[in-house]
């Protein structure tokens, strides 16, 4: 509590901290090297001893467009009524721009946006492609520094989002590289994931830029420096899904003089706590109706946060998505319980049309035990799903049904219920209205018309 104390009076008394955000696309977190994966990861590794390493840092949605959202606005997906990907958020919704703006920050931002509408998210963008263009956010830097100034930067890189076509793969040979056990072993799966490992190198040549623009400018010690790596990659049992592969992420925070270097913290966090944690660092205090909760308190080294974290998945409108297959979850220290809503429909998405997965589909028609059980056990899920999570962290035993664990699927089971319910969460109904809250279909909806999932707007 000391400790704390000092920290918030020191950011009471000094001058504004900037923030600097990167965020990777579809990258598993297992799959970082400080997080004991093969990819290599020297600047990620030095971040990381220079700060803090969340090992359980969770997002509400495993998908681009609504984890965006869900950061920038600090709003669950449903009820700020993004949570398709593709989506969008009701112009009156504030998001990081209003909450830091007034507070005297410049709020910028370069990179893949996947966010809309533009009059929430009208931070000055730093014009580029999809991936940020370090000499204008150098430029951007110096700016802000001559007028003495904080900002707030969000640096969001599109890799190692597929088609895996940058980095030097050389350095992951496809006789070499350690598939997962839930994979497949074909050599399209080798193939494919020796270009994924070499684009999480790419990302991280993106994180030790920026590292060297704030440290060229002198800015290290004013600057709370987060690098985090979204939802899991695009293979199976990762992306779409809510198993912790999906919706678990590596989280990590460097801030001189607040942060311990070399620290890691197990404590339950979410993206959701991102938005109120910006906003206490920058001195104001955040808004009681955002859902998440400050990270000064873990920052400063607390080793508990959450007693739960929820998941929604939605693949109504994804790219080669099935027609409807919601899914959600809820995790606590011990056990994830998922709810498959309509178990009677094939899982389908962008992955299972890839190469990889095609490859394990034939292997299945040929009869190959392996291939026919995990195809199988991706598509087609029973209602529930339970893990022990300690037992089994890659959630490969499903334990459903037991009875020894009648009282805990139960328990888990009332919990998500009730936080369901808390977002207005109506299930079936809410993922038949998906296609509503998609940008695409925006401009074909009749002014004032209202919808039928009668979801709260923000």
């Amino acid at each position: 509590m000391r400790f704390l104390l000092i920290l918030i009076l020191t950011i009471t008394a000094s001058a504004k901290p900037n923030i600097v955000f990167i965020i990777a696309d579809d990258c598993t977190f297992r799959d970082l090297g400080c997080y004991g994966g093969q990819a290599h990861t020297p600047n990620i590794n030095k971040l990381a001893d220079q700060g803090m390493s969340f090992t359980r840092c969770f997002q509400t949605a495993p998908m681009c467009s609504p984890t965006r959202h869900n950061i920038y606005t600090g709003i669950p997906p449903v009820v700020s009524g993004a949570y398709p990907n593709h989506t969008f958020v009701a112009p009156e919704t504030k998001s990081v721009v209003q909450y830091l703006s007034k507070l005297g920050y410049s709020v910028a931002q370069s990179g893949k946006t996947h966010v809309s509408p533009n009059k929430v998210f009208s931070w000055k963008k730093i014009p580029g492609g999809q991936n940020p263009q370090f000499g204008k956010v150098d430029s951007f830097i110096k700016e802000q520094a001559g007028k003495k100034k904080p900002f707030c930067l969000l640096l969001c890189s599109n890799e190692p989002h597929s088609p895996w076509n940058k980095g030097d793969r050389s350095r992951y040979p496809v006789d070499q590289v350690k598939l997962p056990p839930y994979f497949v072993d074909t050599p399209e799966t080798r193939d494919g994931f020796s270009r994924y490992l070499a684009e999480i190198t790419y990302f991280d040549s993106q994180v030790g830029e920026a590292m060297d623009i704030v440290e060229k400018n002198g800015l290290t010690d004013d600057t709370l420096f987060i690098v985090t790596s979204e939802q899991g990659n695009s293979f199976a049992f990762a992306k779409w899904t809510c198993y912790d592969n999906g919706l678990q992420t590596a989280l990590i925070a460097r801030w001189p003089g607040h942060i311990k270097s070399g620290s890691k913290n197990p404590a339950m966090i979410q993206y959701l706590d991102l938005l109120p944690t910006f906003i206490e660092v920058a001195g104001g205090i955040p808004p009681a109706d955002l859902r998440g909760k400050s990270l000064l308190p873990v920052f400063a080294g607390r080793q508990f946060h959450k007693e739960f974290v929820y998941g929604i998945m939605t693949t109504r409108g994804i790219n080669d998505g099935s027609p409807h297959y919601g899914i959600r979850s809820i995790r606590s220290e011990n056990y994830k319980l998922i709810w498959n809503l309509t178990p009677e429909v094939k899982f389908v998405n962008r992955c299972t049309t890839a190469p990889e997965f095609r490859s394990w589909l034939a292997l299945a028609a040929n009869g190959h035990a392996d291939a026919i059980a995990k195809t199988s056990r991706y598509q087609k899920r029973p209602e529930f799903e339970l893990y022990d999570i300690q037992k089994d962290p890659l959630e490969m035993k499903n334990l459903a049904g037991k009875p020894a664990l009648t009282k805990i699927q139960s328990n888990l089971y009332q919990g998500l219920r009730a936080w369901m319910k808390s977002c207005n969460d109506l299930g079936k109904a809410t993922e038949m209205a998906a296609l509503e809250h998609m940008t695409r279909n925006q401009k074909k909806k009749k002014d004032g018309s209202k919808s039928p999932s009668n979801h709260k707007k923000r």
